[in-house]
């Protein structure tokens, strides 16, 4: 098939990105949600994305464990159709959600986002090896980052339009929740939380997920199945850059997650910042991240004049932070001084030279992104106000190109186990379960600020992975 012939799958599958990034990100969101209504501890509010990164854990155990039994899934039912299943699925679990805020169960909530965990789980084995093999292998990190970027643009937007509708309109309706003490709960703002705050926006995504498969399913797909056989066994972890390459995804989401899951309580306990304004801010750290796609995405295409390649970077970065400034200003009713946001284009230079110094090679970029968010991660710890802040909310920057150039790096000469080495790195989305609660149990000991040692050490392997840890190799299994 030519090359032309993928732009319209590529546009649809990317689409999936977006939505999953959406509701992603709108756990951040649900967090101070469901602390405040069940009256949460840091660890029990952290058990949110425990349980939903915990999901693509044991989702993937079981892919992995069918795979290596009875074949691989994906290869037998075709991309189209594990995408199709990962998205009813996903709907399902969102639909869980009206029930959860109904009886006010806790657990409820956490069988939802197990569920839709699951789904996502799919999803991700699906559709990641999907866009990587929809063209040449050399620009399949562009692609994936070109898909990423789209599914940061849903983690940027979602804190903004989902924490409106959680935290300003859904949550006037209907009858407030009510505390130990027969009070209503309230937020910071003081407005009252009620159970239509999430039933509503949840049914509204779970209508949405079930359209998308409908789509899906009418939409001629390629056919990408390079390989007849449909293999056993468990051959995709003889491979040294897959397996040091899973503990880097583990280590990345995790970090991603922990820093994103923790931000709005920590600009409310340092800052005095209430939800509704903390949210817009978290929109920075999410929407970093969807600038550093689109950069890495044209630094990694096939793009050969530098000129050209540099301009369209710095063209793009531009038009995508007017985009994230415009929703903010406007979501917080024009009232979001420009001025505010200035160490963030600082950040945003810093992110252009890193690219450049990257030498649009997947591993070095990677490296030296990892290395500056060590840095960030050090000044943040030992400083206060803006420059702590800003340094946080610009880690989103550099955590960009991380998820596409360590999954392209770690099934690069896969072959006929790419789908199953691509469930393997879905597997080690475990780290968004594991590391936020850690993090979670260091803010109740040492304080908030204090946790942000944990995701330190995440980004130290990351740089050791950018290093070294890629190259390929094989080991021997008797």
């Amino acid at each position: 098939m030519s090359k032309k012939n993928y732009t319209i799958p590529l546009i649809v599958v990317t689409g999936l990105f977006f939505m999953w990034g959406f509701i992603t990100s709108m756990n951040d969101i649900l967090i101070p949600y469901l602390k405040k209504v069940f009256e949460l501890n840091y660890f029990e509010a952290m058990l949110v994305q425990f349980s939903f990164f915990g999901a693509y854990f044991i989702g993937s155990v079981i892919y992995f464990i069918i795979s290596a039994g009875k074949g691989d899934p994906i290869m037998r039912i075709g991309y189209k159709n594990g995408i199709i299943a990962g998205l009813l699925l996903s709907a399902f679990g969102l639909f869980l959600f009206y029930p959860a805020a109904a009886y006010k169960i806790y657990g409820i909530f956490l069988t939802a986002l197990f569920i839709l965990g699951l789904g996502f789980t799919l999803l991700q084995i699906a559709a990641n090896p999907y866009v990587a093999r929809l063209g040449p292998a050399e620009t399949a990190s562009s692609r994936l980052n070109l898909s990423q970027a789209f599914n940061s643009f849903g983690t940027t937007i979602a804190p903004v339009i989902g924490g409106y509708f959680v935290f300003h309109y859904f949550i006037k309706w209907g009858k407030p929740f009510l505390d130990k003490l027969g009070n209503p709960i309230t937020l910071n703002s003081g407005e009252t939380i009620s159970a239509y705050g999430v039933q509503l926006p949840y049914v509204i995504f779970a209508l949405i997920f079930v359209i998308m498969a409908v789509i899906i399913k009418v939409t001629k797909l390629p056919v990408i199945n390079e390989e007849h056989e449909i293999p056993s066994g468990m051959g995709a972890l003889r491979y040294k850059q897959l397996v040091y390459g899973m503990i880097a995804i583990f280590m990345y989401v995790g970090a991603e997650v922990s820093i994103g899951s923790i931000l709005i309580s920590f600009m409310g306990e340092k800052y005095s910042i209430p939800e509704m304004q903390a949210k817009s801010f978290l929109a920075f750290y999410w929407g970093g991240a969807m600038i550093g796609r689109f950069l890495g995405a044209i630094s990694m295409s096939d793009i050969n004049n530098a000129v050209k390649k540099y301009s369209m970077m710095f063209v793009v970065a531009i038009v995508v932070f007017l985009l994230i400034y415009t929703v903010v200003w406007i979501e917080s009713d024009f009232n979001f001084s420009l001025n505010s946001v200035l160490p963030f284009i600082a950040f945003i230079v810093i992110n252009f030279i890193a690219f450049i110094l990257g030498k649009s090679l997947p591993a070095r970029t990677l490296m030296i992104f990892a290395l500056i968010n060590v840095i960030l991660l050090i000044i943040a710890l030992n400083s206060t106000g803006q420059i702590a802040l800003w340094s946080l909310l610009s880690i989103g920057l550099f955590n960009s190109i991380m998820w596409s150039n360590i999954f392209t790096l770690a099934i690069d000469g896969l072959g006929k186990y790419t789908s199953q080495g691509s469930s393997l790195l879905v597997m080690m989305i475990l780290g968004g379960a594991v590391i936020p609660v850690i993090q979670g149990v260091v803010a109740d000991k040492l304080g908030v600020h204090s946790s942000f040692l944990v995701p330190i050490l995440s980004y130290f392997y990351l740089v050791y992975y950018g290093w070294k840890g890629f190259k390929k190799g094989k080991w021997k299994f008797n």
